[in-house]
């Protein structure tokens, strides 16, 4: 057969060469060396919670999914991320829920990959907020045998937890928000802090999204907003009251902010499709940060932001819509 001399299809012409399982498995990749961090931090806890938690995503996605969906690698970020964002000690039957609960309660009944309103990952991580907030709330202080496991992993579903008080401790936002206690920034930087698994290295998180802007699986402008109005904001109300308010690098470095703004804020589905957009959403992102941080009653507020933030993007989408060459403002806005 011959190759037609003028072919018509419909648009788009011009592709960018990768494919949606190729951008998964990449961003998949980059989140290696965090998972590493996890575990060189907490040991065998953090293999259990974040296994646990990809297993319920995968699981869900291959049960009640589309045929063949699994291939794409969506339901593996999902809970890998999930994982990110749990203390170490949580049951790991709990973190099976909340990977199953993302999937199917924010992916799939949207309609699946691409018709999703909010971040999956966030939305499990919420579900287990709200139904298991003691359990969400305990963080293992770093210390002891690597072998030991952080807190109640193997405890039976639906038993109470019996976390001994002697293994438990603050995280740096917890110790800043309610005792104005510091955290030193090199521990902030590389991670040797108790919190979520996710906490454990900036520095290593910041190198897998430049890994995934050089290669144009993120839109760099999102982690970019919300990273200046974290910093410009912080800066402002530590300089009107520093012996009450962190600083811009302490903001910056602590709690989950670098893992939200750099793998769940850029997620392609959720976040804005225009450059501008993307703008106004990693602002709005990092006003809701702080505000919720300095004056909110938890220590910290990058999940609730994010999902905030992705309510809005279907306003943010069709307010930053570029005008089309030839017709008016009207036209477009209608």
């Amino acid at each position: 057969m011959t190759k037609p001399a003028f072919l018509l299809t419909a648009s788009p012409h011009l592709g960018s060469g990768d494919s949606t399982p190729t951008i998964m498995w990449s961003v998949v990749a980059s989140l290696v060396p965090v998972v590493g961090a996890s575990v060189y931090y907490f040991g065998p806890s953090a293999v259990l919670v974040i296994s646990a938690a990809t297993l319920g995503a995968v699981l869900a996605e291959r049960v009640f999914g589309p045929k063949g969906a699994l291939r794409d690698g969506s339901a593996t970020i999902t809970g890998v991320l999930l994982g990110l964002t749990l203390p170490p000690g949580l049951p790991i039957w709990m973190a099976f829920i909340g990977g199953g609960f993302g999937i199917g309660f924010g992916k799939l009944i949207f309609g699946g990959l691409g018709q999703n309103i909010f971040n999956p990952a966030l939305l499990g991580r919420a579900f287990l907020q709200a139904a298991f907030p003691v359990a969400l709330t305990t963080w293992p202080a770093l210390g002891g045998s690597w072998w030991s496991l952080r807190g109640d992993n193997l405890a039976l579903p639906l038993m109470s937890a019996s976390v001994p008080d002697a293994i438990t401790g603050a995280t740096p936002l917890g110790l800043m928000k309610f005792e104005q206690v510091t955290t030193d920034y090199s521990d902030l930087m590389i991670g040797s802090i108790g919190g979520s698994l996710g906490e454990t290295s900036g520095i290593i998180i910041l190198v897998g999204g430049l890994y995934l802007a050089l290669r144009n699986h993120l839109n760099w402008r999102i982690p970019i907003s919300i990273f200046v109005t974290v910093a410009v904001l912080a800066a402002v109300i530590h300089a009107l009251s520093p012996e009450r308010y962190p600083t811009a690098l302490f903001m910056l470095f602590s709690g989950g902010l670098m893992l939200g703004a750099v793998y769940m804020a850029t997620d392609m589905v959720t976040s804005p499709v225009t450059n501008k957009g993307c703008w106004v959403f990693g602002f709005g992102i990092g006003f809701l940060v702080v505000v919720i941080r300095l004056w909110g009653g938890l220590p910290e507020g990058v999940m609730y932001a994010i999902l905030l933030m992705n309510a809005m993007v279907p306003f943010i989408n069709r307010a930053t819509q570029p005008r089309v060459f030839g017709t008016g403002l009207r036209e477009v806005s209608t």
